[in-house]
């Protein structure tokens, strides 16, 4: 009989555990990626035509990380294919997190605390190598960005270089729900301290790297972290290897010490992918206004997010009035949009609904031109100078 329960026990188990692996994924999701409940946007006619004649970019969205086929369209999460073409998306930046420490907060985490993307590497039943390894969870999430593109590619290609991006342009002209999409980290914690992963995620397409997310690194220290430093011998000999190869360099989550050391010995414009500004939201996720002109001043761009640690709110009309503060400080040549989609946050909206930011910046009184800027040929014509040309 005893042998009889435990048996049982052990059947019901298994069947536990296979539940949790094939429904954990998306319970887990639809709790860290919801969008606040809201009536349909209202959007003008004008807004209407303005949107659909746009190129809108975004240059952050960590949508890779779950297990959804972005080839099709689902109910939760904030971004697939099929609702980027119903936002008119152009060009994505698809970021991928290999790191992110328990009770994250935009104070102060320690390196050392334990990591939740282990746990959902192993639930989403991601190859055994990348739960020790961040170099592979990143390369493992850059190759479904790829085989998206070859199983797709009527609606989505892949970004590399510049001749990429001009081809991207000239076959969106016969197909303008084609949607270009780029690779980048989010953090360099995804070298595992090893300068050749420099070279090896270039191979593997990545275009864009962060150098941090929220804790210290072998680069230097967060703007999240505890020690606030710049950069270590390191985090410059790794800035070295990424402007030889041409890979952009992303300093959100970076601490500000980090910012101005990076500012001063590198030789390409940075972006800051994801954040808003200080003066318009004062939040620890935000540096400050002077560095965010300082990176203007070296032809950067700052893309504006679309949650409440960043503009202090997440409704379009929050995301447009950012929008307008960083004009006014650094001008319209140097603010983009960085949605942070997928990223476990909170929007008000989803990808299938940008056009409501259009709307609420033609409501503040924006110029046409100004909105076609923010709205991603900024993004645009920074790829067009900063990617490799082949």
């Amino acid at each position: 009989m005893l042998r009889k329960v435990i048996t049982s026990f052990g059947l019901i188990a298994v069947l536990v555990a296979i539940a949790a692996m094939i429904f954990g994924p998306a319970v887990v999701e639809k709790q860290m990626n919801a969008v606040s409940a809201h009536e349909p946007f209202e959007v003008s006619d004008r807004a209407k035509k303005l949107h659909e004649s746009l190129i809108v970019g975004d240059w952050h969205a960590d949508s890779a990380l779950w297990n959804r086929d972005l080839a099709k369209q689902y109910d939760y999460g904030h971004a697939d294919i099929p609702r980027m073409q119903q936002g008119n998306m152009g060009l994505q930046m698809f970021t991928t997190v290999t790191k992110s420490p328990s009770g994250q907060n935009y104070e102060r985490n320690e390196t050392s605390a334990s990591d939740n993307i282990t746990s959902l590497a192993i639930l989403q039943r991601w190859p055994i190598k990348s739960w020790t390894s961040l170099a592979e969870r990143a390369i493992f999430q850059a190759e479904k960005i790829r085989d998206l593109a070859e199983r797709d590619p009527q609606n989505f290609m892949l970004i590399e270089s510049q001749a990429d991006l001009s081809q991207w342009l000239v076959k969106r002209l016969s197909n303008p729900l084609l949607i270009g999409g780029l690779i980048g980290t989010e953090g360099s914690h995804a070298l595992d301290g090893d300068l050749s992963n420099v070279q090896r995620l270039y191979n593997k397409g990545f275009r864009m790297m962060s150098l941090h997310h929220f804790f210290d690194n072998k680069l230097g220290g967060s703007l999240h972290g505890i020690t606030g430093k710049g950069l270590t011998d390191f985090g410059r000999q790794a800035i070295s290897e990424m402007l030889r190869l041409d890979i952009i360099i992303d300093v959100s989550h970076s601490s500000e010490q980090v910012v101005k050391d990076v500012l001063e010995i590198s030789s390409q414009p940075l972006v800051v992918s994801h954040t808003g500004f200080n003066g318009h939201c004062s939040s620890a996720r935000n540096i400050s206004d002077s560095l965010m002109e300082a990176i203007a001043r070296k032809g950067g761009l700052i893309a504006v997010g679309f949650w409440e640690g960043a503009v202090c709110d997440n409704t379009p009309k929050s995301v447009a009035q950012a929008i307008e503060y960083g004009i006014g400080l650094v001008g319209a040549d140097h603010v983009a949009l960085g949605s942070d989609f997928d990223g476990a946050i909170k929007p008000g909206f989803d990808s299938s609904e940008l056009m409501a930011i259009t709307h609420e910046l033609l409501e503040l009184g924006m110029s046409e031109e100004k909105i076609k800027l923010v709205m991603g040929e900024n993004m645009l014509a920074f790829l067009q100078r900063n990617l490799p040309e082949k």
